[in-house]
């Protein structure tokens, strides 16, 4: 009988997942796996060291049952093994990025550990960071740092809402950095206020940054806001969410590429967000590392509309809704006072 471990974090969805989890390994069994379970530990790291440990002890599965911190141990953990067990996602978390990127349910951890039985392997691509991995996105610059700048408390509470508040409040801090980003097309030197080096289409809950991600191609969606100019940069948001039409705003640069070299060269601290942590400072080498793990993903039925789609909706058409009534006079007086 093949063997699955699944990792959680036992303070991931409220103490519901923990609650669970001997239904999810019955789950597990059904499915014909010898299942057992590891609670991960406040010790850093511990997720990640125990996805290696049970790659090497010859598990052909490795699951990860919690948040996108959570994920990104546990493919940090298998990533650099040269015989790689599959692996699957139980999301716990506030936005669960990648699962919505792999259209797992993300109010159920039942059905989503019954995604597994369907038997349903994606080869996908995996981030390289110096010597970091990642599968959904990294990040520099401002506002980047939110992921970890919002108490986990309010996470809890509030989910992708937080994010929005604290983004927010955040905005008008916003300044230009000079930086220099190489890639596969050639270098972009100059102003930028953050740049993201994706995987997936979705990041904070906003499903619309790379609306033609591909998880499997072996390249990047570079952005690079090219703008630290506050009305600028809410019209590059508006763009986002109606639809993906920022990747056209001249303000914005987008390219595919497997390879990015990311640096500030005015002396700034660029740091580095990696899959939601701090992962360092730049200068940055990213490599991207084509079908590198095997994922079990939802490919044919997409889930049912959740809870946390609709927060997002109503928080999404409130945005555009203060955007449209805004004074024209106040937004000019915000470009002044922002301009660089």
């Amino acid at each position: 009988m093949k063997r699955a471990r699944v990792i959680y974090n036992p303070t991931s969805g409220r103490e519901v997942l923990k609650n669970q989890m001997i239904d999810i390994l019955n789950i597990l069994e059904d499915a014909g796996y010898e299942a057992s379970a590891y609670r991960t530990t406040p010790e850093p790291f511990s997720a990640r060291d125990e996805a290696r440990r049970a790659g090497e002890a010859g598990f052909d599965l490795i699951v990860a049952a919690g948040g996108d911190g959570t994920i990104n141990e546990v493919v940090s953990g298998i990533t650099p093994l040269e015989k790689r067990p599959m692996f699957a996602i139980i999301p716990a978390g506030t936005t669960n990025d990648y699962a919505r990127a792999l259209n797992i349910p993300r109010d159920n951890f039942l059905e989503a550990a019954r995604i597994i039985a369907n038997n349903q392997p994606l080869a996908i691509d995996v981030g390289q960071f110096n010597e970091q991995y990642f599968i959904n996105i990294a990040a520099g610059g401002y506002l980047t740092d939110l992921t970890y700048d919002v108490p986990a408390k309010l996470k809890t509470i509030f989910g992708y809402l937080a994010y929005l508040a604290k983004g927010a409040e955040k905005l008008p801090q916003v300044r230009p950095i000079m930086v220099r980003i190489q890639h596969d097309e050639g270098t972009y030197e100059g102003f930028a206020s953050m740049f993201f080096v994706a995987l997936t289409n979705s990041v904070g809950g906003f499903e619309q940054l790379v609306p033609d991600a591909n998880l499997t191609d072996g390249k990047f969606t570079l952005l690079v806001i090219k703008t630290a100019n506050l009305f600028e940069m809410l019209q590059i948001v508006n763009q986002m969410l109606l639809g993906g039409k920022h990747i056209n705003n001249p303000n914005v640069l987008y390219v595919k590429t497997r390879y990015i070299k990311a640096e500030a060269i005015d002396g700034s601290q660029l740091m580095i967000n990696v899959d939601g942590e701090y992962g360092g400072d730049a200068p940055a080498i990213f490599r991207n590392l084509q079908q590198h793990i095997n994922v079990f993903a939802n490919l044919g039925n997409y889930p049912a509309v959740t809870p946390d789609d609709v927060l997002a909706h109503e928080a999404e058409q409130r945005f555009k809704y203060e955007m449209e009534r805004m004074d024209p006079f106040t937004l000019s007086d915000l470009e002044q006072d922002q301009n660089y």
